[in-house]
């Protein structure tokens, strides 16, 4: 009975070992033990999973593509009612110190830059949309008042010869022109003079022609609504005015710079009618 025990103890222990060395365990190899990752074998007749795809494999990326830009709805050169509503936007805001004028000009393009750099925008000088959104959600809309002030100069006391009859009372000392009846100020505007070389004259006078379109014969620059009061002297809209303000002068013409509010006054002045130009 004890050597059958010891017998069958031996073909076990034999068994035991061979299995150990055939590595046949349930726990896969490690590393550096010689033998597999752990990956297992597909079984016959079966298709193994694809590789992972290296960084060369891999599909690339869609190029990116560059932000389309803004339209653009005003600029440098632009004259309309939409720009004299961008004018008292940015007055509202502190970004633009007078009137508006409807005329986008140097000062206005400035004044855009300004808000748009503030508000870290393309400082591009012109109102595309993303910046007139920017600017119409932050102020109100502008009343009729504001679209169009009386004028940015204060008015001074008229002189004498103002107070009697239809005259445009055109003041050096304010740099404004007033529209006067009787006495009363119909309308005002903000005005520019000549230069030291070519000065406006002073005294009074009557407008003797008018011409809604003309054309200076000898400076060869556009005068629209010209009212001739003295020897080629004439009250007309000047775009330079509009543009850079008292940075320029005229030749001796009085500028107007609101091309709106001087169509209406050319209409109603009349040939014949008094000028006052004083200081």
């Amino acid at each position: 009975m004890k050597r059958s025990s010891s017998v069958i103890r031996r073909a076990v222990l034999a068994t035991a070992a061979v299995a150990l060395a055939a590595g046949c365990t349930a726990q896969a190899a490690g590393p550096g033990s010689g033998g597999t990752t752990g990956a297992a074998t597909p079984p016959a007749g079966t298709t193994a999973p694809p590789a992972t795809p290296t960084s060369d494999d891999k599909p690339s990326a869609t190029p990116t593509t560059e932000k389309p830009k803004a339209k653009v709805l005003m600029k440098d050169g632009d004259e309309n009612e939409q720009v004299r509503e961008l004018q008292a936007r940015l007055r509202q805001v502190g970004y633009f110190d007078r009137a508006p004028t409807g005329f986008f000009g140097t000062m206005t393009a400035g004044a855009v830059k300004a808000f748009q750099k503030k508000r870290e925008l393309p400082q591009t000088g012109s109102a595309d949309e993303v910046t007139w959104q920017r600017l119409v959600a932050m102020t109100h809309r502008p009343t009729a008042d504001e679209l169009k002030p009386s004028t940015t100069n204060k008015l001074d006391t008229p002189d004498p010869r103002c107070m009697t009859g239809r005259v445009m009372c055109i003041s050096k000392e304010s740099r404004t022109l007033a529209w006067m009846i009787d006495g009363k100020v119909v309308s005002s505007f903000d005005v520019r003079f000549g230069s030291e070389n070519t000065p406006t004259r002073e005294g009074e006078f009557k407008v003797e022609w008018k011409a809604r379109d003309w054309t200076s014969t000898i400076y060869h620059t556009p005068m629209p609504y010209a009212m001739f009061f003295s020897r080629g002297q004439a009250v007309h809209y000047s775009s330079d005015f509009a543009a850079r303000g008292y940075n320029g002068a005229s030749h001796g013409c009085v500028n107007v710079r609101d091309k709106g509010k001087l169509a209406v006054l050319f209409d109603q002045v009349k040939a014949g009618d008094k000028v006052v130009v004083h200081w």
